[in-house]
């Protein structure tokens, strides 16, 4: 077998071994890393950019006081950024080819950067939002980092104290969370200061649904804005406004994060680096570049790259060449003095020396940009676009003028190059049907969210954004709700359903089985909380309102080592629905 897939992971592995061996040795002068990402933040959403219908002071200070990199792109959407991000490779070979109902998951095989630090001797966090699969081993404290705060979908419902998993433990939590994510990344930083720490924060803001605080949005709300996007009759300015109140709370957190570095006199020993997921989630300023999120055009893929390292990196340091997300793996272990990552093992490269001034310049190369079939590449001065449209970039970073017959052999390059590349990234998707992994030796909770699950009948979701969505209309005891698992670890599970149930509904009697074994409950308390979300909401949402939803304990059920599907019934339905669901917890408890 000689696929790049398998020369890739064999890196993997090789390198994984080299660090575990090497773990022993870290310098003391091994610096802290501090990743930052943002979701739905275009390019545009930075002061330091040009846009005047904002302020983001502690943001820009990084790229003042560090290195920016001026073509710098991440995939049109969520997850595949993030699954870039993670493992220096092009999504598609981690699996990643959606952003729900699993295709959001990052294949098994890959090592991500938080194992790369972990396995060097780093204490490793993540806050925020993690979108690369949800059941252990997916789960974030599966992948390298030692603790986990925030949540595995792709988007929330309501932003405020709502339910989020504390490592193996689902919490309540404390505030807007923004605020509440970078508590928990300044409260990891403090407790890490005497080591090696790679914290990783994945804000899920500005991302909808639309919710800020009052004091953000009071600056906002008719504010005229003197920066609008490229087809003005287009923008939806309150969307806008609420997007830029949600940036500057944004550069708020990042202030008071980079004032707790300061304090614990880590400045000059932490890199920092600041990055988004996408182009913005509606139309509005981004210079004047064609595209946004789900985009594979300039804007829906060009985001910014800041990284502070003081006494390392010259302070503004500006660099043109182009460069990606899966470059940011090779980098920063190469900044952090971690053993070598073998080329074969990544689509990315380093960027170290270009940052700390050894170099002026890297090996000419082309990034792709990929969302739903479609394929954008882009060299240092063209892109082609998913149409085979090409573009002068040094001339026209907005795209509006098509030089195709100006430059056929470029052109016709570029072309050849999408092709290899769709073969090669072929080759490396793992296509066989993943089912939802239960159980797992090290981590003992799995929640398996609706949004995996299958329905038959008149079942059906909240809203048609699968994420933070429940299942309602469960009024025929003939459907059945049912997830595709794969028991990876046997033996008995508490089974808690997360649901609301009004007075009048009370005692369906639900039935759960898998394998022939099954057990049965009847929900005899009622919980019927109000809907969620709207009275904060700045603008109308498109994504589902939100109940607090409450486990309801089923009993033990006994899990047998294969897969199949994992059905709930409602084999009693006295009132005129059965209850509404949000989630199927099970957590193991003893051995067979």
């Amino acid at each position: 077998m000689k696929s790049s897939h398998f020369i890739a992971i064999f890196g993997f592995h090789l390198v994984a071994s080299t660090l575990a061996a090497n773990s022993k040795d870290l310098p003391q002068s091994a610096p802290n890393v501090v990743v930052i990402l943002t979701d739905d933040q275009g390019w545009g959403d930075l002061s330091i950019h040009g846009n005047k219908n904002l302020k983001t002071p502690n943001l820009d200070s990084l790229a003042r006081e560090g290195a920016m990199m001026e073509h710098f792109y991440v995939s049109p959407v969520c997850s595949p950024t993030r699954a870039e991000f993670l493992t220096g490779r092009y999504h598609l070979r981690g699996g990643v080819t959606s952003t729900s109902s699993g295709g959001e998951r990052l294949n098994l095989g890959a090592i991500t950067i938080a194992e790369v630090f972990q396995q060097a001797g780093y204490a490793t966090g993540a806050f925020g939002k993690w979108h690369n699969g949800t059941q252990p081993p997916y789960h974030p404290r599966c992948r390298g980092f030692d603790t986990f705060y925030g949540f595995t979908s792709g988007h929330w419902g309501h932003y405020y104290s709502p339910m989020m998993e504390a490592d193996d433990h689902l919490v309540k939590g404390e505030g807007y969370m923004s605020d509440d994510f970078t508590n928990h990344a300044m409260r990891f930083v403090e407790a890490h200061r005497e080591e090696p720490f790679f914290c990783y924060l994945a804000f899920n803001t500005p991302h909808s649904p639309m919710q800020v605080p009052e004091t953000y949005w009071s600056r906002f709300e008719d504010q005229p804005l003197e920066m609008r996007y490229r087809e003005p009759d287009r923008e939806d300015l309150d969307h806008t406004r609420a997007a830029l109140a949600m940036c500057e709370n944004l550069d708020w957190n990042v202030g008071r994060l980079l004032k707790k570095l300061d304090a614990l006199a880590l400045r000059e020993s932490t890199i920092v680096v600041f990055f988004c997921d996408n182009g913005p989630n509606g139309n509005r300023w981004n210079s004047d570049f064609r595209g946004r999120k789900g985009s594979t055009d300039e804007g829906g893929v060009r985001s910014p790259l800041f990284i502070r390292w003081p006494n390392h990196i010259r302070a503004s340091t500006r660099l043109p060449q182009i460069s990606a997300a899966i470059d940011l793996l090779p980098t920063l272990s190469d900044l952090a003095g971690i053993a070598p990552i073998k080329p074969s093992s990544v689509d990315g490269v380093s960027l170290s020396d270009l940052l700390l001034g050894r170099s002026s310049s890297i090996a000419e190369r082309v990034i792709f940009s990929h969302w739903n079939g479609r394929v954008s590449a882009r060299s240092q001065n063209f892109r082609l676009d998913h149409q085979g449209r090409l573009y002068d970039m040094r001339a026209d970073q907005a795209q509006r003028e098509e030089v195709s017959t100006r430059f056929p052999g470029i052109r016709q390059q570029l072309k050849d190059a999408v092709e290899r590349w769709k073969t090669e990234q072929q080759v490396g998707i793992q296509r066989p049907k993943r089912p939802f992994t239960v159980g797992d030796s090290d981590h003992h909770q799995t929640l398996l969210p609706v949004r995996d699950a299958q329905t038959t009948g008149k079942i059906s979701r909240s809203n048609r954004f699968p994420n933070d969505a429940y299942l309602t209309g469960w009024t025929q005891a003939s459907d059945l709700i049912q997830w595709p698992v794969e028991v990876r670890h046997e033996g008995l599970y508490e089974v808690r359903l997360w649901y609301t149930c009004a007075p009048e509904n009370l005692n369906s009697l639900l039935e759960l089985s898998f394998g022939g074994e099954k057990i049965r409950a009847r929900v005899d308390e009622a919980w019927n909380p109000a809907l969620q979300g709207a009275e904060q909401d700045r603008v109308p949402r498109q994504e589902s309102l939100i109940k607090p939803f409450k486990p309801f304990p089923m009993g033990y059920l006994y899990l047998h080592k294969t897969s199949g599907d994992l059905r709930l019934k409602a084999l009693d339905i006295p009132g005129s629905s059965a209850p509404d669901i949000r989630l199927l917890e099970l957590k193991y408890v003893q051995n067979p």
